[in-house]
């Protein structure tokens, strides 16, 4: 750890700079609490979620440098506000926005450290009508979600009709994305990765989709196959970073959380993977990732060198309801680690066309599960290397639950963004505003956080 965080923080002033700046080359204030990002009000149709303000807001899914100006950055949302809810129909998502489509902003910082919306860019189909938030289909990654009003009433095909299974079904969109993860491309194209699939879809610079990857071979959109294995991503924990190497030849996306590979009998677990995809030769690479504990969640990657990485790991709670939670950004090397994909085949060491490198028939997940992470290290299979960069609770007292997004600025300062949901979460499947505080008064918003003094120069 840096030693500028191995000391108090309150005497620093590690918030609040950014490099290069054209209005002035002086750092700007230190903001303790991070700078707001702004927002409008979401309309609502739907009295019954009327009482909840739905902001507009919800960038918080992931962020990026913008390639060529030093004071801006990307953010990206996801699939828009929604609640977990049971209804007739089982399990899924209240939608009070059903027909709201995901976007990307960029985003410029003032000298004053304030937080300017430039535009907005909304993420269209191939035939530039726009996409919404809803699931997909099972075939393409959709986990079975039922899409719901706030009245409880399923989603339909046709809005203004009652579901029937037949006339009248649920309405899913099959170019809908819970986007996670975001690159932008020197050349103002950008990538996206998400929790449905995992898909990760190229769009031009006015969010028009290009092309894209998934690990579904029956899809005739995709150009390229991620292994089959990420196909069994945990709902709603899918494909939660992604980065590309300097060059832009590479994408890296990394998995939120244990795969359910082969099954949810996995699930509470500290494995996670690493995905790498040569954009010029096809060429997939896996790795394994170790969190420091069970069902962290891995919300955000970017490339320091073509091996190097900085990593978020952190867990979903509040710095109100734990002083323990944990936000953290690691950095790590996949030089380091052992290449799924090049794995030499044994006796025991297999490679299945859905379940990838299996020992002595169990996944890795189960090896885990079944011997730890010593099951690995006998057939020489090691995560990759980490090191902790910063804590952010112990350096700014991260107060969000979600921490999901990076700015890499310079090689010793970085940008964090939050992800508000919207201003709003689900409890006991009703739409609820999210607060900070316990009394209830502190409205979560997107946060930008600018910490100084980071060690993130490449090691090659």
């Amino acid at each position: 750890m840096n030693t500028l965080f191995a000391k108090s923080a309150l005497s620093l002033s590690i918030l609040g700079l950014v490099a290069c700046s054209t209005d002035s080359q002086q750092p700007l204030q230190a903001n303790l609490q991070g700078a707001e990002l702004p927002f409008s009000t979401l309309e609502v149709k739907d009295k019954a979620a009327q009482s909840v303000e739905l902001r507009n807001g919800g960038y918080g899914s992931d962020m990026v440098a913008h390639p060529t100006e030093a004071k801006q950055f990307y953010a990206l949302t996801d699939r828009g506000p929604n609640a977990k809810y049971k209804g007739d129909l089982g399990k899924g998502k209240i939608f009070p926005v059903p027909e709201y489509t995901p976007r990307i902003g960029l985003f410029e910082v003032d000298r004053h450290g304030e937080v300017e919306l430039v535009k907005e860019i909304l993420l269209k189909r191939p035939d530039g009508t726009p996409i919404t938030g809803l699931p997909n289909a099972r075939n393409l990654g959709g986990t079975g979600e039922t899409p719901y009003h706030t009245d409880g009433t399923p989603i339909t095909v046709k809005a203004d009709q009652p579901f029937d299974a037949q006339n009248n079904p649920i309405k899913l969109d099959n170019f809908g994305l819970d986007g996670e993860g975001l690159v932008a491309l020197n050349d103002g194209t950008f990538w996206v990765s998400d929790e449905y699939g995992p898909h990760i879809v190229h769009f031009d610079a006015n969010g028009v989709e290009i092309e894209r990857i998934n690990p579904f071979s029956g899809d005739e959109r995709a150009v390229k196959f991620l292994p089959a294995e990420f196909a069994k991503r945990r709902p709603n924990r899918g494909m939660e970073g992604l980065a590309i190497t300097p060059d832009e030849k590479t994408l890296i996306g990394i998995m939120q959380s244990t795969m359910y590979n082969p099954s949810k009998a996995v699930k509470k677990l500290d494995i996670t993977r690493i995905v790498t995809v040569n954009l010029e030769t096809n060429e997939v690479a896996q790795y394994l990732y170790r969190q420091e504990k069970a069902q962290n969640a891995n919300s955000g990657i970017v490339a320091l060198s073509n091996t190097e990485f900085a990593v978020i790991e952190r867990d979903g709670k509040f710095l109100k309801d734990d002083p323990k939670a944990m936000k953290r950004i690691y950095r790590i090397d996949l030089a380091t680690a052992t290449n799924l994909e090049t794995v030499s085949i044994s006796t025991q060491l297999k490679q299945d066309d859905t379940l990838g490198l299996t020992i002595a028939g169990e996944t890795l997940e189960q090896v885990v599960l079944n011997q730890g992470w010593e099951g690995l290290t006998a057939h020489n299979i090691v995560p990759v290397e980490k090191s902790l960069v910063v804590d952010l609770v112990a350096a700014v007292g991260y107060k969000h639950d979600k921490l999901e997004g990076m700015w890499l600025i310079n090689d010793s300062t970085m940008g964090f963004l939050n992800d508000d949901d919207f201003a709003a979460w689900s409890e006991k499947g009703v739409l609820k505003q999210k607060y900070l505080d316990s009394d209830n008064t502190d409205i979560d918003s997107n946060r930008l956080y600018i910490l100084d003094g980071l060690n993130l120069t490449s090691a090659k």
